[in-house]
C-alpha cells in the first residue's frame, strides 16, 4: 500500500504534518524560521492558501489550510520543494552555522536513498493530509497542533512559542497572519 495519502476534496480543509528528513533539528536559527514565514506568506498571496493555524517545531511543521486555488497537491509540493532549496542554501551559506556539515551530510544521505532526488533531499516525502470535516475535528486538530510545543516541553503556555497560531488566536499577528474560518467565537 502506498504510503502516499491523497487530496481527494480538492476544495477542503486539511491538516498537514510534515518532518524534515531524520527529523533532523533544522528550525534552531531564525533565517531558517525566516525562510518558512517568507515562504507562506509567498503562497497566501500568490498561491491561494488559506493558513488558519500552524505550529513550526525545530524538526517538523503542522498546518491547517485550504487551497482556494483547488490545487492543495500543488501547493504543499511547490512551497516544500522551494523551501527545501532556500533552506539547504542557507544552510550552505551560514557561517555562523556550526552544524553546517552534518546538516549537509544528513541531507544528501536521504537524497541518495532517493532515485527520484538529484542530490539533497531535506523533506520527508510522506505528508499524510486529513481532511477536516466537522467544527469538532478542526477544533480537536488546533488544540493538537497549538500544544504541540508544550507537549515538547519547549513552553508551558501555548501562546509563548512564537512560530505558532496559538499567538494569533489572542490577536497577535507579528509572525504570520492567518484566515478566518468564520465559525469560532
Amino acid at each position: 500500500m502506498s504510503r502516499k495519502y491523497k487530496f481527494h476534496n480538492k476544495s477542503g480543509i486539511y491538516f498537514i504534518s510534515f518532518a524534515t528528513v531524520y527529523w533532523v533539528d533544522v528550525f534552531t536559527r531564525q533565517i531558517y524560521y525566516n525562510i518558512l514565514i517568507d515562504s507562506i506568506n509567498y503562497c497566501r498571496k500568490q498561491k491561494g492558501m488559506e493558513l488558519y493555524t500552524y505550529c513550526f517545531m525545530p524538526n517538523h511543521i503542522h498546518l491547517i489550510f485550504r487551497s482556494a486555488k483547488e490545487d492543495p497537491s500543488g501547493l504543499l509540493r511547490d512551497f516544500k520543494k522551494y523551501t527545501s532549496k532556500k533552506l539547504i542554501e542557507a544552510i550552505k551559506n551560514n557561517r555562523r552555522e556550526s552544524r553546517r556539515e552534518w546538516l549537509l551530510s544528513m541531507f544528501e544521505k536521504a537524497g541518495k536513498e532517493k532515485s527520484n532526488v538529484s542530490t539533497y533531499q531535506f523533506w520527508q516525502q510522506n505528508n499524510h493530509p486529513i481532511e477536516l470535516w466537522t467544527q469538532k475535528s478542526i477544533k480537536q486538530k488546533i488544540t493538537y497542533i497549538h500544544q504541540n510545543p508544550v507537549k515538547a516541553g519547549f513552553v508551558t503556555d501555548t501562546i509563548d512559542w512564537k512560530y505558532s497560531s496559538a499567538r494569533n488566536f489572542q490577536g497577535d499577528h507579528t509572525i504570520l497572519e492567518i484566515d478566518d474560518m468564520g465559525f469560532f467565537d
